[in-house]
């Protein structure tokens, strides 16, 4: 490393910051991420680099996105450009295509303010990823990786589970940070499917049909999507409408968000 000063930062809420300090959960996240010279590897937030000195101790070099510029000045004086590439950029607003010259593996503590947001964005860019690893609130991982019929599937279930294989890892305790955060985490392994394997069909219209199903959870779907299907509809797509959406599978929305696309809407 190019310095070893040590850094006087407080956790600033705005950026949603909880920063990593437990050696075991650092080796068990990056045992799990397994990271190689030669890899891609980008990482959201470094912030005291608890993960990022062993990602560049394994991996050699990383890319890290910091927001927080006091934050930012400090990773330069840790790290020689050889070991990091550093972007102070907001990673919501982020062009990840840039970073894209050859497919980038993801790892991340993510703020739980935006993680939702930043995994939709991500999505835009899955087929340039090879994979994700992340760390955010645990009752997200649970709702990311819930099957259909549980109280925690819905929207996010829904959304995620069409474009990526999941595994949940493991919980890390709130002792495990400074500030300790109020929640328990959990690390998530994020996989896009291969192009040959996504279904064919306008994902905005099947966003849509997923964020209007479930905008109401307690209504019947036929109540729910009326604004959005028909009948014709939920015939084409062999649904029942008076089921609810907690209980319909990833393919049952792909199926209806085909026949939507495909047959008038309801007047």
């Amino acid at each position: 490393m190019s310095g070893t000063s040590t850094l006087q930062h407080r956790a600033r809420k705005r950026f949603g910051q909880n920063f990593l300090h437990d050696r075991r959960v650092i080796e068990r996240i990056v045992d799990a991420i397994d990271p190689r010279p030669g890899q891609s590897i980008v990482e959201i937030g470094p912030g005291q680099a608890a993960l990022t000195r062993e990602l560049v101790r394994r991996a050699g070099h990383i890319t890290a996105i910091e927001i927080d510029r006091d934050l930012a000045a400090w990773l330069r004086e840790q790290f020689t450009p050889e070991q990091l590439t550093l972007v102070e950029a907001d990673a919501l607003k982020l062009d990840w295509s840039s970073l894209a010259a050859q497919p980038l593996r993801v790892v991340g503590n993510l703020p739980y303010n935006i993680s939702s947001p930043l995994l939709f964005r991500l999505m835009e860019f899955a087929e340039r990823v090879i994979d994700q690893h992340f760390m955010l609130q645990k009752e997200v991982v649970d709702r990311m990786v819930a099957p259909p019929g549980s109280k925690t599937y819905g929207r996010l279930s829904v959304m995620i589970q069409v474009r990526y294989r999941l595994t949940k890892l493991f919980d890390v305790p709130r002792g495990a940070f400074n500030p300790p955060p109020k929640v328990t985490s959990s690390i998530v392994r994020m996989v896009p499917r291969p192009t040959a394997e996504l279904p064919a069909i306008d994902f905005g219209c099947f966003g849509r049909v997923v964020a209007a199903a479930f905008n109401q959870r307690r209504k019947i779907l036929r109540n729910a999507l009326s604004d959005v299907a028909g009948e014709d509809a939920f015939r084409a797509a062999g649904v029942d409408p008076l089921a609810r959406a907690e209980t319909l599978a990833v393919d049952d929305f792909v199926r209806l968000a085909r026949a939507v696309e495909d047959a008038p809407a309801a007047g």
